[in-house]
């Protein structure tokens, strides 16, 4: 009975998570002369098997974040990969279910398994953060750099071609004074950081803003110990972010027509594109992620709107909510529920504020999680 119990209440969950995406992209769906029949007939003939290879793939990218995250606390504490691999899916799941609050579930519920502090947790989470923002660019200037206008060469196509390679030459120099930075703060300059902000930790406003976030960063980042742990951490990143470029490419060639005609390039750039709206998470239409890949595809490729749509939606189902299959029963196996996990959210957002304005480090917090 339990058991029946368990699968009803799991299905039901997976119902109101898939409401949920549909809601969150209803604006795409407001648009002049947008037919209801050809988004339906673009969906009834995608490829299932692309897509469910999709899936697959996007779970082995889950698991290269849960190595990833393992290289990252291998110096503050044990971290098993199957527990990692389970918390990191719960903890995406999460974040569909809970949207922006939800992504300081997973630091948590990593801390609460690992015994490790909370803080030291999210010093990890926001060196993920800054390792994905870096692949994020170069991905970005890889699309502009070797993007080619599908239009026939003319005046317009060549400015557009050459905008681009521009664009992706300035950012790709950007990434590589980024990384050199970071290398830098890593080996001989987070002690300086942290004593040049100490003056800012009680203020309140931009500049006690500007200290968490950046003091969390350097926390994080002095889990790095050797140049084999960053070179580890950089091959994974590189990896996993190439994976879900392949996810791009599946989904695009799921469908028919201009979909499928687009090259592993031309999906670098629309994932970049996307990755931005991941980034900004424009209010106005619903989700950035799936707005973003709807304007790539219509604007940049002329795809019609109909088949942009649906591939946007199954773009954001695939990468992003496929987590809910295995996350969801994960998170209710961890006996929380959704009020639950956003109390605690919000309640440790609001801890870790008020010990950054305090002045307190880790020594001060002892080894509690």
């Amino acid at each position: 009975m339990q058991t029946g119990k368990k699968r009803f209440w799991l299905g039901v969950a997976a119902l109101v998570v898939l409401g949920y995406v549909l809601y969150r992209s209803r604006d795409l769906l407001h648009l002049s002369n947008f037919s209801g029949s050809k988004l339906w007939a673009s969906l009834r003939t995608a490829n299932p098997l692309y897509i469910l290879l999709g899936v697959v793939i996007i779970y082995g990218c889950f698991a290269l974040r849960a190595l990833r995250w393992r290289v990252f606390q291998k110096n503050l504490g044990k971290a098993d990969f199957w527990p990692t691999y389970g918390l990191t899916l719960a903890g995406f799941a999460a974040i569909v279910a809970l949207s922006r609050v939800g992504e300081f579930v997973r630091p948590l519920l990593l801390s609460r398994r690992s015994k490790v502090p909370v803080a030291d947790m999210f010093g990890i989470y926001v060196l993920e953060r800054l390792f994905d923002f870096v692949c994020i660019a170069v991905i970005a200037s890889l699309g502009l750099l070797l993007y080619i206008p599908h239009e026939p060469v003319g005046a317009y196509s060549s400015a557009i071609q050459k905008g681009a390679r521009t664009g992706g030459a300035l950012l790709a120099a950007g990434v590589i004074g980024v990384v050199g930075f970071l290398t830098y703060l890593r080996f001989h300059g987070t002690g300086v950081t942290e004593r040049r902000l100490e003056g800012w930790h009680g203020q309140h406003g931009w500049r006690g803003s500007v200290a968490r976030i950046i003091l969390g960063f350097v926390r994080g980042i002095q889990t790095i110990r050797s140049w084999r742990d960053l070179v580890q951490a950089l091959l994974i990143s590189a990896l996993h972010w190439y994976l879900i470029a392949m996810v791009y490419f599946l989904v695009a060639h799921s469908f028919q027509g201009k979909l499928a005609s687009l090259s592993v390039i031309d999906c670098l750039l629309v994932q970049s594109i996307s990755l931005v709206g991941s980034v900004l998470q424009l209010p106005a239409v619903g989700g950035g992620p799936q707005a973003m890949t709807f304007v790539a595809y219509t604007q940049v490729f002329g795809v019609e709107s109909e088949a942009a749509t649906a591939a946007a939606l199954l773009l954001y189902l695939v990468t992003f909510a496929s987590c809910t299959i295995a996350g969801l029963p994960l998170l209710i196996r961890e006996g929380f529920s959704f009020g639950q996990l956003r109390e605690m959210a919000e309640h440790e957002k609001e801890e870790l504020k008020h010990e950054a304005e305090r002045g307190i480090t880790h020594d001060d917090r002892g080894g509690e999680a």
